[in-house]
């Protein structure tokens, strides 16, 4: 009966209007990232609220609802909370420090039910529900967090899609400030357009002008044939000093608009086309992010219009004339104008690759030693593919460069590397490796016939097979830091600090009197803790602790030892 009445006022309140949605917070809301900001292989999912400096604010539910899902990892959202409301919404709260009393407690019977500190959980509306203005949390910096902030977004509860909060809170956030041009870029089309006699991009640096307006492009754009723009530009807000996404870009060629990008919401599984929406080349390379103002046929993302997807085809031997407009949520605005030069050059042949791999197919690529796989749908354009392959004394395989320029996969695709010596037993040991800058980062992958399979997300890297054959260290600490911060671990505490040299720790688990013992973890710390709880063990004996770990590689390590407590 308690059910029915629950989901009967859920039922009730569905037509709860989003402009009453009240704030998560309780202080002021000041923005440190705003939704759609641009990030490594995605977008920012919600806006990132600042709670001066410190953890530990109470959360507030935005409105009605029920908590219908609860994530704890090392990672990612860290501690984080998903609220589903009857507008058909969900409101979700990221990197929390922890939870109000009801929802640990739920949280901690979960973890010692799964037997895992990382747990994913999935509720039904009757299990808990919540009033707009509830204390359901506590701001942290859990997971992938690089400061103390509230991640929070609203998305679409049936869709998952992502929707710009900032909409719902205008009114509480003042923003004055235009966007700001700091570059433009401009691309020949491969084998249908040059730009200044070459068929490399054209990047250069705008500046702010003391007076007003902004600084004219250092080196003239002489173009012929087919080709795209590209701006580099930030937002600004009032009463911060940060840098965020732009909204809105428009792009207009004599007066007439060919291209118009507005950042509104998403769906998840596009967010990694970010790295169409941006020049990924070139992010890769120089960690600068140009917006493309121009569609790649393999581009599902929703927020375009245009007009010959955005190239621009320059056919006649006179200056065409070109403006950015920029525009934020709050109808500020800027406008960078500039000429390019039509002037008649020779189309230039690109140079030679080992295979033309094509956006809309399956792709192979096949030599005796390596094969690259990349199903269809994972290309954004058409890639000229070139392998280079060097010998190697220090890797299980030859070193093969796969691709010159680095080129984005929106899923995966999976290569195979032969051994050019197999002496391990275990073959769980080998792996595939990235090499940048001769330092090794694991990939991974599985052993078939003398070779490694692995996933890979992008093209323009170096790899070879590598293995990890080294456990886990696992050291129990007594005391952390040197001199006057030298700290005394508490009584009520246990601390281990573990870690892996390659592949990576996979899985851990921690027993005390062989029964399941709850360490807690971030990422951004190599140290495991595990709080007394005085309810799961008895006090004045001594126990016996058992802490395992096992890596990427199936390598294990266990530290056994005692305490008194």
């Amino acid at each position: 009966m308690n059910k029915i009445i629950v989901i009967i006022s859920l039922l009730l309140s569905f037509h709860t209007s989003a402009q009453e949605y009240r704030s998560p917070l309780d202080i002021p809301l000041l923005l440190s990232a705003n939704f759609g900001e641009l990030r490594n292989n995605h977008f920012h999912s919600g806006i990132d609220i600042k709670t001066q400096g410190v953890e530990g604010k109470p959360v507030y539910s935005i409105a009605d609802g029920y908590i219908s899902r609860i994530g704890v990892s090392p990672s990612g959202y860290g501690l984080v909370l998903y609220i589903d409301h009857p507008n058909g919404q969900t409101s979700v709260y990221g990197h929390l420090s922890s939870y109000n009393v009801r929802i640990s407690e739920y949280v901690k019977q979960e973890q010692y039910k799964q037997e895992s500190f990382r747990i994913d959980v999935k509720l039904s509306p009757y299990q808990i529900p919540v009033k707009k203005g509830d204390l359901v949390a506590y701001t942290g910096n859990t997971g992938g967090s690089g400061g103390p902030h509230l991640h929070f977004e609203i998305r679409e509860t049936k869709t998952e899609k992502a929707l710009d909060p900032l909409v719902y809170y205008k009114k509480i956030i003042a923003d004055n400030k235009s966007p700001e041009v700091k570059g433009i870029a401009a691309y020949p089309v491969p084998g249908r357009g040059v730009i200044n006699g070459t068929i490399l991009p054209l990047h250069q640096s705008v500046t702010q002008l003391k007076a007003g307006g902004y600084s004219p492009l250092k080196q003239s754009i002489e173009a012929w044939g087919l080709i795209g723009l590209g701006i580099k530009a930030y937002d600004r807000m009032d009463a911060t000093s940060n840098i965020y996404g732009v909204r809105v870009v428009s792009l207009s060629v004599d007066n007439k608009e060919v291209f118009r990008s507005e950042v509104a919401g998403f769906p998840f599984d596009q967010s990694r086309m970010i790295n169409t929406f941006t020049e990924f080349a070139d992010w890769r390379l120089n960690k600068s992010f140009y917006m493309q103002s121009f569609i790649e046929p393999g581009n599902k993302l929703p927020f375009y219009s245009s007009i010959n997807s955005g190239y621009i085809n320059i056919n006649e031997e006179r200056p065409y004339q070109i403006s950015y407009e920029l525009e934020d949520l709050y109808g500020n605005k800027s406008v960078y104008d500039f000429t390019v030069i039509g002037k008649k050059q020779n189309i230039i042949t690109p140079s030679a690759c080992n295979q033309v791999l094509i956006w809309d197919k399956d792709n192979k690529y096949n030599t005796d030693q390596f094969t690259l796989s990349i199903p269809k749908g994972n290309l954004y354009n058409d890639v000229c593919f070139t392998l280079s392959q060097a010998s190697s004394t220090e890797y299980y395989s030859d070193i093969y460069s796969v691709n010159k320029t680095p080129v984005p996969l929106d899923k995966s695709g999976e290569v195979s590397i032969k051994l050019s010596s197999d002496p391990l037993s275990n073959k769980k040991q080998y792996g595939v490796v990235q090499l940048t800058n001769n330092r090794a980062s694991w990939i991974g992958g599985s052993y078939k016939n003398g070779s490694i399979i692995a996933k890979i997300r992008e093209l323009g890297i170096r790899l070879a097979v590598s293995a990890d054959t080294e456990a886990p260290k696992i050291t129990r600490i007594e005391t952390s830091g040197k001199g006057k911060r030298r700290i005394v671990v508490p009584k009520d505490e246990i601390r281990i600090r573990m870690s892996d040299n390659l592949s990576g720790i996979a899985t851990f688990k921690g027993t005390i009197d062989g029964k399941f013992a709850l360490f807690t973890h971030d990422m951004k710390s190599s140290i495991y803790t595990y709080k007394f709880d005085p309810a799961r063990f008895k006090k004045g004996i001594t126990h016996k602790i058992v802490f395992t770990a096992t890596d990427g590689c199936g390598n294990t390590a266990q530290y056994t030892g005692e305490f008194f407590y």
